[in-house]
């Protein structure tokens, strides 16, 4: 039987800073926060290689006595609480006296500090298990903290950081979160010798949100300040129209304490039900006023959670706030236009597609050409940014996917076309086997009828009866069944099997206008690690500075607003799964660029699109369901249909 015994004190104390110091950031965090709770108005943050070699933290202080420095590096030594009592309304950021001790445990520190009314301050150095020295050195009021080789005598908490880059900008979001938590504080961030970061400190929380995240996200914000039942909820909500792929743009902060709350997040949500598209989600930041007894925050090693004693008022301080806010603040989207350079037709990019140019609408008095050459299908995927650089009857032209010249003055009621899957549409898909988990269609059309008559190889004489909902395509496919299509789920599949087909992004084009995507900080350090893979998918980004990406180059499906979307998915699932752009990553991008670019359930759809997509269908057979898993088309057999109307029994 094993003897149980008392651990020696430096083995304890590596335990103990195991919870508290698990990275660079985690230093950081307990260090800033304790300027804090000390009363700095500037705060400055210097890190080297990550943070691993080299911290330093600089604060304008209260400092500390120099009867209390020796003290303040043993564990649960804290000048924050007293007794017992204390923890039911704990009213700073720090209060459980391990972070000196912890970082002390398995880091080289230096500290410098004087508090007010001393004439000299204190230089005291300790780490791992070398003696502490204490002597009297010049400094100003306040406190520097400086932190080397952090994990020098724990190798294997060593070999398990990520990279400086990693390690940086995971100090950056930590940073980020503190200056929008305190905007009354001035924050500098410094990083191999390159400012990345500096607040105003004017106590503003709009010029703190400009700070961090730039001019494009702040100027989408509109402000919040509402109180219910002795909560107060002020900050900033995004408008609408300036929502985000994801959710990682939302911030909460609970008396000034940034914290993940899902409460919150739901009474948010829920509160832009309705005016943010499905799919998208409001960015916020949010500052919840609670009386300290109401909340405990003792229930995580970080601190980031914490517990409601009545979850309910905090729902709907939240909720009313950020309704009565978009009511308030959010107006209608004004619309502007760029002027546009004239684009002459030998530059048309319609020239190169369908090798004729279409025609511009007659002038008075003059005979307009009887038909017009319509481009194929490629030229419907050409971007919507693209093709707003071009003349009004090209936009026209290049929305046709693929079909017969027409005439300009007329349209056809009903357009034939070949049968979506001929008359087995329960054969197995190209290479002979079924989609996993899927059954295929049950049903066989019949031959054509005595009145239909076959167009050409291949065709059927079935008909385009229009659309239901703006939504489905009505198919009279046969005189035994009627067709159902779902033209976003259909030209969705389409287009990703394209992707898919491309494997190297080969239709990205270039952005006459770079996008500026900004993103939090785990999101840019997981894009930029990963630009290479990105542009197979043909997205092409450079960095633009702390926490924002430029897009110079996107998939030809997409325009400059769909692009800086679909990056924002794509940032946020590889922050989500911290690992690189592999194969399945790949095939999420292509489900993502294709929903984003395949026309929409409610779109105008002309006749002649709808007929080309048919078309598009019956060349692939072993289209049957769009990427998400929903079926492509439903048939509804005739006989079903008398049924119901009593004609057969």
């Amino acid at each position: 039987m094993p003897k149980i015994q008392v651990l020696e004190k430096q083995v304890a104390e590596l335990i103990a800073a195991g919870e508290v110091v698990e990275r660079p950031s985690s230093v950081i965090k307990e260090l800033v926060e304790n300027a804090i709770d000390a009363g700095a108005t500037v705060v400055t943050v210097e890190i080297r290689r990550g943070g691993a070699a080299y911290m330093r933290v600089t604060d304008n202080g209260c400092g500390i006595a120099p009867e209390d420095v020796p003290t303040a590096f043993l564990r649960h030594a804290t000048s924050k609480i007293v007794q017992r009592e204390d923890l039911d309304a704990i009213g700073t950021l720090g209060f459980r006296g391990e972070a000196l001790a912890a970082i002390s445990a398995v880091g080289h520190i230096e500290l410098l500090t004087r508090a007010a009314g001393q004439e000299a301050g204190l230089r005291y150095t300790c780490g791992g298990e070398e003696e502490p020295l204490a002597e009297e050195a010049g400094c100003p009021q306040g406190t520097t903290i400086v932190v080397r080789d952090l994990f020098f005598n724990t190798p294997a908490r060593m070999k398990f950081l990520k990279k400086d880059v990693t390690e940086g900008n995971s100090v950056a979001g930590i940073l980020d979160k503190l200056a929008l938590s305190h905007p009354e504080i001035s924050f500098r961030f410094l990083r191999d010798g390159k400012e990345c970061l500096r607040s105003p400190g004017d106590g503003k929380l709009p010029s703190a949100v400009y700070a961090v995240y730039g001019k494009e996200f702040s100027a989408g914000m509109i402000p919040v300040d509402y109180a219910l039942g002795g909560i107060r909820v002020s900050g900033l909500v995004s408008k609408p129209s300036a929502s985000r792929a994801n959710r990682s743009m939302q911030s909460f902060f609970i008396n000034g304490r940034y914290i993940r709350s899902r409460t919150a997040g739901a009474a948010l949500e829920e509160a832009c039900k309705g005016c943010v598209m499905v799919g998208k989600f409001p960015a916020c930041v949010l500052h919840l006023s609670v009386a300290s007894g109401a909340v405990d925050v003792n229930v995580h090693p970080a601190k980031l959670e914490i517990r409601f004693v009545n979850e309910r008022p905090i729902f709907d301080a939240v909720y009313h706030g950020v309704k009565s806010a978009l009511e308030l603040g959010d107006g209608p989207k004004v619309m502007g236009w760029k002027p546009q350079k004239p684009v002459l037709p030998s530059q048309s990019p319609l020239v190169e597609r369908s090798g004729r140019l279409p025609l511009p609408p007659a002038a008075p008095g003059e005979e307009a050409e009887p038909e017009v050459s319509v481009p194929r299908l490629g030229t419907f995927r050409d971007s919507r940014a693209a093709a707003r650089k071009l003349p009004e009857f090209d936009q026209a032209a290049l929305r046709l996917l693929d079909t017969a010249p027409l005439k300009r003055e007329e349209a056809p009621a009903a357009i034939p076309i070949q049968p979506a899957l001929e008359s087995r549409l329960d054969a197995p898909p190209a290479g002979g086997r079924q989609e996993e988990g899927r059954a295929a269609p049950k049903a066989a059309f019949a031959q054509p009828g005595e009145e239909g008559q076959r167009l050409g190889p291949g065709t059927f004489h079935g008909k385009i009866l229009g659309e239901a909902f703006g939504t489905y395509i009505l198919v009279e496919h046969s005189p035994q069944a009627l067709m159902l299509i779902d033209k976003h789920a259909a030209h969705e599949r389409l287009l990703y099997e394209r992707l898919k087909a491309q494997h190297t992004g080969g239709e990205a084009q270039t952005l006459l206008e770079p996008v500026p995507v900004t993103l939090d900080k785990e999101e840019y350090t997981a894009v930029l690690a990963n630009a290479e893979a990105l542009s197979q998918a043909g997205f092409l980004v450079e960095d633009f500075g702390p926490g924002t990406v430029l897009v110079r180059a996107a998939p030809l499906l997409l325009d400059g607003e769909d692009a800086a979307g679909a990056l924002q998915e794509v940032a946020g699932k590889l922050a989500e799964h911290k690992s690189g752009l592999t194969t399945q990553h790949l095939d999420w991008v292509y489900h993502n660029v294709a929903c984003r670019a395949a026309m929409k359930a409610g779109d105008v759809t002309r006749p002649e699109e709808l007929a080309a997509l048919c078309q598009k269908l019956e060349e692939n057979p072993q289209v049957r369901y769009c990427p998400h898993g929903r079926p492509v088309y439903m048939l509804l057999p005739r006989r079903e249909i008398e049924k119901q109307f009593g004609r057969v029994t």
